[in-house]
């Protein structure tokens, strides 16, 4: 196996990139180690096409599911994500909440509730997007943002 850094000034962050002409059982071992490593720094891995990358859990608005894929929401992309919306759950930090069956937000982000009869519309700063929380999760997200704005 080789190994070439290369030294970047304008570069933002470390980008790993492997390079083989087959996946063996050592290609599997390095991404799974790498994965690893980069995930203990809030971030979760997720797809665009072919192309893995990490997106920092404080830039992600919100993720729900579409067309039976996860896709978690960014203020300026979407990416693909391989787990089940359930398995996710449990494993985010506290400032994300199940607001809907599909869906999950940053509660960081959430800039206003339009509350109808049937639902709860919820608009995030910085972004046109918005998402429906479903009337059994309601009264929940109402307290955690109370909460959470009672903290700060």
């Amino acid at each position: 196996m080789k190994v070439h850094v290369e030294i970047d000034p304008e570069c933002k962050e470390p980008e790993v990139i492997i390079r083989t002409a087959t996946v063996n059982d050592e290609v599997k071992q390095l991404e799974q180690r790498l994965v690893g490593i980069h995930t203990n720094e809030n971030a979760l891995a997720c797809f665009q096409g072919s192309t893995q990358y990490f997106v920092s859990l404080d830039d992600i608005l919100f993720i729900e599911t579409a067309d039976r894929l996860l896709q978690v929401h960014t203020a300026l992309d979407i990416f693909n994500n391989r787990q089940r919306l359930y398995e996710l759950v449990d494993e985010l930090p506290g400032f994300f909440l199940q607001v809907s069956k599909s869906t999950i937000i940053n509660l960081h982000y959430v800039s206003a509730l339009n509350k109808s009869l049937s639902s709860c519309l919820v608009s995030f700063a910085g972004s046109h997007k918005e998402v429906y929380a479903s009337r059994r999760y309601t009264k929940q997200l109402q307290e955690r943002l109370n909460e959470m704005r009672s903290l700060s």
